[in-house]
């Protein structure tokens, strides 16, 4: 599933200038009583933009990120301020963006920049339920559906191909539409979800312990 998304974020041009038009939709999302509803990505490549200067924020509240499925710009800027009121320690093994930002307590935050476009797995090295996806894409062009899985993209003219992408998504979908000069094309895309655990190793790429709430002190 990652690999289809990555590919279909490589192989991008510079955009050229015209007036918008938009792409008008909805997400129709099929899973089981099992899988819990999640966020719903929408978004479209073929182009590069440059990311906006704003870092995105990712919270860690309660042993969760928040939100868990991340979206930024290649060249964009993501922030994991530490909420709780013990240590977490965010980390990716993921080939495209391997880092580790260490151990670090509530009130201080860690960043990091993600230069290429791709499908990033975020966890925390000290809890394991701890887990998120990061998709770097090539522009600005993307949403999260409404929960009625609603969405709209403003597009200039052209071809475009339209891709929905969620965390329990067995893989992408897509729809090719064509957007022409201040007008609104509708399209309905469908999802299939499955049941997923998101189970990983630690950072050294072992087993973790019986899960512990770590505080400050115990960095001492």
């Amino acid at each position: 599933m990652k690999l289809l998304v990555t590919f279909a974020l490589l192989a991008c041009t510079a955009l050229p200038v015209h007036a918008d038009g938009a792409v008008r939709g909805v997400v129709e999302v099929t899973r089981g009583k099992d899988v819990p509803a999640g966020p719903v990505l929408v978004y479209v490549v073929g182009f590069t933009e440059a990311a906006p200067s704003t870092p995105v924020v990712v919270k860690q509240v309660n042993k969760k990120f928040i939100p868990d499925l991340i979206v930024t710009t290649a060249g964009g800027t993501v922030s994991f301020p530490n909420g709780d009121p013990f240590l977490h320690n965010v980390f990716s093994p993921t080939s495209e963006r391997v880092f580790d930002v260490g151990s670090y307590p509530q009130n201080e935050t860690r960043t990091r920049k993600f230069p290429k476009p791709g499908v990033i797995d975020i966890f925390c090295n000290i809890h394991p339920e701890m887990s998120a996806t990061l998709v770097v894409l090539p522009n600005t062009k993307y949403t999260l559906a409404d929960a009625t899985g609603q969405f709209e993209i403003k597009l200039p003219p052209g071809t475009w191909t339209v891709f929905a992408y969620s965390r329990r998504a067995e893989r992408p979908t897509s729809s090719k539409v064509i957007v022409t000069d201040g007008a609104t094309t509708e399209i309905k895309l469908k999802l299939d979800e499955v049941p997923r655990d998101f189970k990983h190793r630690n950072k050294y790429g072992e087993a973790y312990r019986p899960s512990t709430i770590y505080n400050p002190r115990d960095a001492r």
